[in-house]
């Protein structure tokens, strides 16, 4: 769009990149789940992310079949018949399910994720997973360096899954931080992709519900180029993650499990 910048007490109009907010509705089993408001790309990742990170589905496998259907903004999954899935039997209000660029898993939704963390899904990580400080900071700057729209816009977030020898697996964006964690976390598990010995990076602010989305995919290590919050920090304390924050040139603030961190 064309807006006018000042800059030095020079005045000039020009063409800048502006994002676009777009409401994405999801079907599970042609029943309405949750409308999200995200940037409209990679939908296929952030459906079947975020579908992981609240418990309805464990595996690509539990997937019978995707539809995307991109001029309406509407993405249609169908489950295997084994899970016996039904939107009805969810404790979610109307109210919830809508997600914005700013709120990341509605309290219920929440509640919904750490409801699949009983029994063989708590877990505390192995101590024995290391990390050398040059990796986290490399990682980081690949991410910085692959997030184009971040880097142009300063209005999109990035994450991206890194493993533990600082090999990129892929990287995703959006407007919302905890968008672009579930697009990730939705394409390693479209492509089949342990979770196991990685790390996630982030550009977004360590929350409770960002932090969850790790637990919930076991993952070990999470680092970000922003804070962390005092909710985000006990999630990660609870389920033995190595939380890192302000990771900078040669500088980070390490907030939980500090032992992977090897030097």
């Amino acid at each position: 769009m064309n807006i006018t910048r000042i800059e030095k007490n020079i005045k000039e109009e020009l063409e800048d990149v502006v994002l676009i907010e777009t409401p994405v509705n999801i079907y599970v089993n042609n029943e309405p789940l949750i409308k999200i408001i995200c940037l409209a790309k990679d939908l296929k990742e952030l459906a079947v992310g975020f579908l992981f990170s609240i418990g309805i589905i464990n595996s690509v496998n539990d997937i019978k079949k995707i539809i995307l259907n991109e001029p309406k903004n509407k993405i249609y999954i169908d489950l295997n018949d084994s899970l016996n899935f039904k939107v009805k039997n969810l404790d979610i209000s109307k109210i919830s399910r809508v997600i914005d660029t700013t709120g990341g898993i509605s309290l219920q939704g929440q509640n919904m994720t750490k409801g699949t963390l009983n029994g063989d899904h708590k877990f505390i990580i192995s101590d024995e997973i290391k990390i050398s400080p040059e990796i986290i900071f490399s990682s980081l700057k690949q991410m910085q360096k692959k997030t184009t729209l971040y880097r142009e816009t300063g209005g999109c977030h990035g994450a991206a899954i890194f493993d533990l020898n600082g090999k990129l697996l892929g990287v995703k964006e959006d407007v919302g931080r905890h968008n672009a964690i579930d697009k990730i976390i939705g394409e390693m598990i479209l492509r089949g992709y342990a979770f196991k010995n990685t790390l996630l990076t982030s550009t977004g602010r360590l929350t409770q519900d960002s932090v969850l989305k790790a637990v919930r995919a076991k993952i070990p290590i999470v680092a970000s180029l922003s804070a962390a919050i005092e909710s985000g920090i006990r999630m990660a304390l609870t389920h033995g993650i190595t939380l890192i924050g302000f990771v900078r040139d040669v500088r980070m603030n390490i907030y939980t499990c500090p032992y992977r961190i090897k030097f």
